[in-house]
């Protein structure tokens, strides 16, 4: 066997169990036993508070030894490594993801997808071909390349509360990310990143990178928060509820857009937000329809004219407000007029609920008018769907370079000046200014399930560089290695059919 299990300090905690990528490890009589498909990566022995897992000095029988990647797991025929990226088929290593040779309009000749890693980065990259486009020789390199800086922003179109900024987010009780700030209408979270990589959980966290990536499903659950199921391209469930709209606009921008339809229902309206409450009357697109402020008092924090600060929460519009009479502080009764009618909904109009002021003060619900469901509407009806979205970040500015050109700089260089162009997966990122090279790209348009991950922790990206032959010289690019496209196609399909 790979591994060994020291018997004499096995408490059978069963950690090595949970943590093994091929469940290679069970526990029998209270510990721990390694199996046949135990492939040699080590996570045991790391994740062992005991130190009770070591490797075996001998490679076992008919195993190849992965050079990958530097994990180097020892395969045996008819298994894959940890990784699960390449298969031991009779002696012979092979890349068990098909090659997506297709590139894409005014992309990459080919993606990196199933291209396979050439490690250490000191040699060329898996693939480097060239082709001709509209009279230029364009050359693309490509590789899967293991990148400890990455992980994921996940943007979050809903209004519901799903925890403080800054708190930390959990996945199988594991610290994975943490609540980043808020986009307009949206809430984001950051997963991953090379100190939580690095870390005692950076299993946990590649993992939970690549299944965003991947566009799985992934359960996460905040401090102070609860629980969220996250999918790319799907609407998110936050406390088991499904968000099916997002908000058009803050409390206040509702009132701006909408204060003419408003003022045709109602006498007044709070358009609840837990970043900013509108109050119409108060508001100055209120003024701008022919409205006075109505003695009306929102309980929230005043800010400007008809805008207050909401404080975040689970209740309407991301707010603490559950009963929509709570939205009134008070009402300054030698302002208002007893019968004046006053709508409380939220910026996506999912719930609405209608008042009329009493002689004493006091507000009595009634039924929504037509007028009044009009407007709430109106204001539903501009809203988008709520999905989730998924950049995936990460920097090729190291040493997978190397793979390149002989000239790391040039390289960076290239992508900032736009001489080369950076995909991923066929897909176009966005490069962040300044020095390396960071990128994001949203999965979505990425060739579908593209990302993996070793156990070093680390994911893995399907990187592709793209540039003219000319520029490819200017930078050092290893052209002995260069592959004519066709001549790459033909060998490939023929591989196949034998």
């Amino acid at each position: 066997m790979a591994m060994v299990v020291e018997t004499a300090r096995c408490k059978g905690c069963g950690l090595c169990a949970k943590e093994c990528p091929h469940q290679a490890i069970q526990l029998a009589e209270k510990l721990a036993v390694i199996q046949e498909a135990c492939v040699s990566c080590g996570i045991c022995s790391r994740v062992c508070p005991l130190q009770a897992v070591r490797k075996n000095e001998e490679m076992a029988a008919a195993a190849i030894r992965c050079t990958s990647c530097p994990v180097q797991c020892e395969v045996k025929p008819g298994f894959s490594g940890a990784c699960r990226r390449y298969t031991n088929e009779n002696g012979i290593l092979v890349r068990n993801r098909p090659f997506e040779l297709d590139g894409r309009p005014d992309g990459p000749l080919i993606t990196a997808v199933g291209a396979g890693t050439n490690y250490p980065c000191c040699r060329p990259a898996p693939h480097i071909v060239m082709d001709v486009v509209d009279d230029v020789e364009v050359v693309t390199v490509v590789t899967e390349a293991p990148l400890s800086y990455s992980g994921v922003k996940v943007k979050i179109d809903t209004n519901l509360h799903v925890g403080e900024e800054g708190s930390k987010i959990r996945r199988n009780g594991k610290i994975v990310g943490m609540v980043d700030t808020e986009e307009y209408g949206s809430k984001m979270l950051s997963i991953g990143g090379a100190n939580l990589l690095t870390g005692k959980d950076g299993f946990v966290v590649a993992r939970t990178i690549v299944d965003f990536a991947n566009g799985q499903e992934v359960t996460l659950n905040v401090e102070g928060g609860g629980p969220m199921t996250l999918q790319a391209g799907k609407p998110p469930v936050v406390n088991g509820v499904a968000d099916v709209k997002m908000r058009v606009g803050c409390g206040s921008a509702t009132i701006g857009m909408f204060a003419a339809v408003l003022k045709t229902a109602v006498d007044e309206a709070i358009i609840l937000d837990h970043h900013v409450v509108g109050l119409l009357s108060e508001h100055l697109a209120g003024a701008e329809v022919g409205l006075s402020w109505s003695g009306v008092v929102p309980n929230a924090r005043k800010s400007t004219r008809g805008r207050y600060f909401g404080e975040p929460g689970a209740g309407w519009g991301g707010t603490d407000i559950f009963d929509p009479r709570q939205a009134v502080r008070e009402v300054d009764m030698t302002v208002a007029k007893p019968g004046m009618t006053l709508l409380v909904t939220e910026t996506t109009g999912q719930k609405a609920a209608m008042f009329r002021l009493r002689e004493d003060g006091e507000l009595l619900e009634i039924p929504l008018t037509e007028p009044a469901k009009q407007a709430v509407s109106t204001i539903a009806d501009n809203c988008e769907q709520a999905r989730v979205s998924v950049l995936y970040t990460g920097g090729v500015g190291g040493s997978a370079r190397a793979g390149v050109a002989v000239h790391p700089l040039k390289v960076t260089q290239a992508v900032h000046q736009g001489k080369a162009r950076l995909t991923i997966g066929g897909a176009d990122t966005y490069i962040l200014p300044g020095g390396g090279i960071n990128f994001m790209v949203d999965v979505e348009r990425v060739v579908p399930k593209g990302f993996s991950w070793v156990p070093t922790p680390a994911t893995v990206a399907p990187v592709e560089y793209t540039m003219p032959l000319r520029v490819y010289e200017e930078i050092g690019g290893h052209l002995s290695a260069i592959t004519p496209l066709a001549e790459l196609k033909s060998r490939l399909r023929n591989d196949v059919e034998s």
